[in-house]
This record gives C-alpha cells, sequence and structure tokens, in this order.
C-alpha cells in the first residue's frame, strides 16, 4: 500500500483530496499545510508519495517542493484550480511529477499516481544516467590532461603516452582515472 504524505493548502476545501485518497484504498500517513520542516517531516514519515492539494501553487510552494526533491526525491503530485501553462512549468521544473487541473474523484487517483511513479522513475533515471555521462566526461578530461603531462615530461607522442597509462594501470591493477589522477598529482607537487 502506498503510503502517502498530503500538504494541504486548500483550507476551504480541506478533507476532500484525504477522503478520496482513503476511498481509493491508499493510506495518508501525515496531511499538513505548508511549514518551514517540511522536508524532514516527508522524511519521518516514510512518505511514498507527495501529493500537494492547493487553489495556486506561489512561490513558497515551489520553493517547498524544490527542497523536497533535491533533498529526499520521490514523486510529487500536484492538485490545482490554476490552469496556468507557466506555473505548470514551473511546477515541473521544481520536481512536480504530475500537475492535474480541478476535479479529484477517488477512481482517478490510482492510474494519476501510477502515472506520477512513472514519470518520476523515468526522471531519476534520467538524471543518474546524466551524471554518470558527466563523471565518464570528466574522467576523460583528466586522462587527457595525464597524457599531456607525459607528453611534455616524457617527450613523446600521444599514443606513446597512453600506452604508459595503460602499463602503470594493468601492473598495478588500477583504473586509468587512478593513473592519471597520481600523474597529475606528482606533476603539480613538482611544479613542474
Amino acid at each position: 500500500m502506498l503510503r502517502i504524505f498530503l500538504i494541504n493548502d486548500t483550507p476551504k476545501t480541506a478533507g476532500r483530496l484525504a477522503d478520496a485518497l482513503v476511498e481509493a484504498g491508499f493510506a495518508v500517513v501525515e496531511e499538513t499545510g505548508l511549514t518551514l520542516d517540511l522536508a524532514e517531516r516527508i522524511l519521518a514519515a516514510s512518505a511514498d508519495v507527495v501529493l500537494i492539494d492547493t487553489e495556486s501553487a506561489g512561490r513558497d510552494m515551489m520553493e517547498q517542493v524544490v527542497m523536497v526533491s533535491r533533498d529526499q526525491p520521490r514523486p510529487i503530485v500536484m492538485f490545482t484550480n490554476d490552469h496556468d501553462p507557466g506555473l505548470m512549468r514551473q511546477a515541473i521544473r521544481a520536481g512536480v511529477s504530475a500537475y492535474v487541473v480541478e476535479g479529484i474523484q477517488a477512481e482517478r487517483l490510482r492510474p494519476i499516481l501510477e502515472v506520477a511513479m512513472a514519470r518520476f522513475e523515468a526522471d531519476q533515471a534520467l538524471h543518474a544516467r546524466l551524471l554518470e555521462r558527466d563523471s565518464q566526461l570528466a574522467e576523460r578530461k583528466r586522462i587527457e590532461q595525464a597524457k599531456g603531462v607525459l607528453m611534455k615530461m616524457k617527450n613523446c607522442d600521444e599514443e606513446a603516452a597512453y600506452t604508459l597509462m595503460r602499463r602503470q594501470a594493468m601492473g598495478r591493477q588500477q583504473r586509468l582515472i587512478q593513473v592519471a589522477e597520481q600523474i597529475i598529482a606528482t606533476h603539480e607537487m613538482l611544479g613542474a
């Protein structure tokens, strides 16, 4: 059973989303308004999904969404009455997985949550791939830098420098990036 953390920012309609969630068979682990300790409370509640019920998401709400998305990423679904496309884009950039305008019916909640979780998982996988590619690019740059150092020190071409680095890595059972970092560190230490 999905554990739902509900942020209710609509006092005049308080309870409508909580009631619909219970009717749809979900567990609402906590219901609150906007608070400064929202990220900590979501973590403490061990919520699987965050649902936000708001008339219109303002700056404070968006800041909270960004903090939650950054610190403890999880699917966030926003129910609102605001049709503004700019606000919708801002919410998605802030970390909202699904932006639902008007109408909360219990029978729609399960598919909405499933779509939000699938989108969240896809976004997280994409983010992980981007981080991995950034890391690989940074490693390649450092390896190229180390090759340049070796080319100067040994007065050799790029292929010979690369061969030296590979032999060193294989001989020490290290990754090529580790050898590159050692070459760069030694070069910097000697001030050459």
